[in-house]
């Protein structure tokens, strides 16, 4: 049985997904489209940029957030003159943190959903008519849903396990930032806390294939009706 302090970490870990997931979605399908669809100078450098968190190490990512949005940093300085925001030490920090670890896989997963879309389609409901936004809203879109669906289950299982940039960025404060990974962490390094850490580490694993069963169907679905397609 879960402690009351344990099912809070539980219950924060998936508020921080969520929201993870919120500030990431239309960053991550903006972007998705544009390295799907726009060709412009820089492109290359773009796809590289979304990606950099892929292959940087997390601590990296998190002294880098902490710079940008540190009370004195350039965009925290900003949030917290003129809306009295600051993320520092914030479970709103932690969603920051584990939506930017979640974007590249988002981006990744959309690109190739919507890259997947035959552009004829596209192109004959335009001779038919339909304005941009219109092939967008009734072609585009519900031809990449699956592959959009996929992407939120692979983000948010990713922002659930965030550790490093958010250790880094927001530390490990009980009640506020203490997600699952970095409660397993905490429970590790304290005397007698393996019992902890078992029923912790089991809900981390139950929450995580789930979420990969969770994609794997919507993938396999995705590519049945590409196929009838």
């Amino acid at each position: 049985m879960l402690s009351a302090a344990e099912l809070s970490i539980v219950a924060l870990t998936l508020k921080v997904g969520v929201a993870a997931l919120a500030l990431a979605l239309p960053v991550a399908f903006a972007l998705a489209w544009l390295l799907a669809r726009a060709t412009f100078p820089g492109k290359m450098l773009v796809d590289a940029l979304v990606h950099l968190p892929l292959v940087l190490p997390p601590v990296v990512t998190g002294w880098l957030l902490l710079i940008a949005f540190a009370p004195a940093g350039p965009v925290g300085g900003w949030l917290q003159g003129w809306f009295g925001i600051s993320l520092i030490f914030k479970w709103t920090g932690a969603a920051l943190a584990s939506a930017v670890m979640a974007l590249p896989l988002m981006v990744r997963a959309i690109r190739l959903s919507i890259e997947a879309v035959d552009q004829r389609l596209e192109q004959a409901a335009r001779t038919l008519g339909a304005g941009r936004w219109r092939v967008f809203a009734t072609v585009t879109l519900p031809l990449s849903l699956p592959g959009v669906l996929a992407a939120m289950v692979l983000g948010f299982a990713r922002s659930i396990g965030e550790f490093g940039a958010t250790i880094t960025f927001v530390s490990n404060v009980p009640g506020e930032t203490e997600t699952l990974p970095l409660a397993i962490y905490s429970a590790l390094q304290a005397p007698g806390g393996e019992a902890a850490v078992l029923r912790l580490a089991i809900i981390s694993t139950v929450l995580a294939v789930a979420a990969l069963v969770a994609s794997e169907a919507l993938a396999r679905r995705q590519g049945r009706g590409l196929h009838v397609l």
